[in-house]
């Protein structure tokens, strides 16, 4: 098996366009959860979501294309253009039938689906865009980034609910340490922010009450008051490629996948189980060749309702023991909302991040604490200075499949500590 490089780094999403920009807004915990802004907003019982900030698609994409392409590809598309044009890929030559796609996402083109069901039943017309099928199926982000940049390997889509992207990038390291692609764009892509998705959710009972003080505090992981989840959009990518070409080119290294490991709870369909949270961890400690004491840090699947975050408090217990009271968890979802299906990818960049600049970032809202909950969350302020070498980033999903990544630093601690990107070994 190849080491397995991260060259590239690109992400839309509620805290912004860009790793830097994401990273900052989440080390200061600024949240971008906010009141939703719509025509349909005073249908919702809680009209709270984590959209991109004043994203147009117009500025990314010329009208032709743009008609043919669902928020959530175009989400998806510029996230893939910045990881490319961040390793490097985009300026040199590279065998593009050896580079691959894989894309993570739980619920595709919502919008453009929600739009066809509004002209058909709502507006009572037999007819709707003729590129509805094309917009709205789930492999639509792949197979545009597949399609912008010549990309002829293996291209893939995961539709595991909010385990997806986890689960992509995971499939896409073992092909490219396998020695089967050279180079594999993987990560997620969700834009759910639709008024038929956001009724759907609210009918599972799952999403938060908006907090009156203060809404952008109404996603409260592991807090003894915590309510529920709030949706979120957006897109995140990560180029992937062999450590050794990698280095041989010169590329800039923002840390390896070491370790994928996944496990199905088979026992319910939205009940989380400690079981196989827990032995999803086990197994990706297994795939990386690790013992529990190698984990400096966890980023939590963390989503802010009552079952979920006691079940993986449980579940972290299960698998560190003793130790896990004095590992870092931190649960990003209170800042960013919850991407669904893109959740693990822009969970996976944080932590890559928070790696290069050895900081735990902070579980914000977390002033209840949650006896149930009883690890050392990181509450409200990120803990800076730290020398973090290897992190868990966990994704757990309805359906039961719990993915997990284990990501390495890259070398050069006092390059991380002082909030550089470490250069190649």
């Amino acid at each position: 098996m190849r080491r397995v490089a991260v060259t590239g780094i690109g992400v839309v999403a509620p805290l912004g366009v860009g790793a830097a920009e994401v990273y900052r807004n989440a080390h200061a915990g600024r949240s971008a959860i906010h009141r939703l802004d719509a025509s349909f907003a005073h249908r919702l019982l809680a009209p709270l979501a984590a959209s991109v900030p004043a994203f147009d698609g117009a500025a990314h994409f010329e009208p032709p294309k743009l008609r043919m392409l669902d928020r959530v590809s175009q989400f998806a598309l510029v996230a893939a253009n910045q990881a490319l044009a961040d390793a490097g890929n985009d300026r040199q030559p590279f065998d593009r039938a050896l580079a691959g796609v894989f894309v993570g996402t739980g619920m595709g083109g919502a919008h453009t689906s929600d739009d066809g069901y509004q002209t058909l039943y709502g507006d009572g017309s037999d007819r709707i865009k003729p590129y509805t099928v094309l917009m709205g199926m789930h492999n639509a982000p792949a197979a545009w980034i597949g399609i912008e940049h010549g990309l002829r390997g293996a291209n893939l889509t995961y539709s595991t609910a909010c385990s997806s992207s986890a689960v992509a990038i995971g499939e896409a390291w073992l092909r490219v340490a396998r020695g089967e692609l050279d180079l594999a764009l993987a990560g997620g892509a969700e834009a759910p922010l639709s008024f038929g998705s956001l009724k759907a959710w609210e009918a599972l009972h799952t999403l938060a009450a908006i907090d009156a003080a203060e809404p952008s505090a109404s996603c409260k992981p592991f807090s003894k008051n915590r309510s529920g989840m709030v949706l979120g959009e957006g897109a995140a990518m990560l180029a992937l490629e062999p450590w050794e070409s990698a280095v041989a080119r010169g590329a800039a290294i923002h840390g390896e996948i070491v370790g994928y490991g996944l496990a199905t709870d088979a026992g319910h369909i939205t009940r989380p189980s400690v079981e196989g949270q827990a032995a999803a961890m086990r197994a990706a400690l297994h795939s990386a060749g690790l013992e529990p004491t190698a984990i400096d840090a966890i980023n939590a699947h963390g989503t802010g309702t009552q079952a979920n975050d006691a079940v993986e408090t449980a579940a972290i217990k299960a698998v560190f023991g003793a130790r896990a009271q004095r590992i870092p968890v931190s649960a990003t979802k209170a800042v960013h909302g919850h991407l669904l299906g893109a959740a693990g990818a822009l969970e996976a960049v944080l932590s890559l991040l928070a790696m290069q600049h050895g900081a735990a970032l902070p579980t914000m809202h977390l002033r209840v604490p949650d006896p149930e909950c009883d690890l050392d969350c990181v509450p409200n302020v990120a803990r800076d200075g730290l020398d973090l070498r290897t992190m868990l980033s966990n994704s757990f999903a309805f359906g039961g499949t719990n993915a997990v990544l284990v990501l390495r630093a890259a070398p050069g601690t006092d390059a991380r500590r002082a909030g550089q990107r470490p250069a190649p070994p």
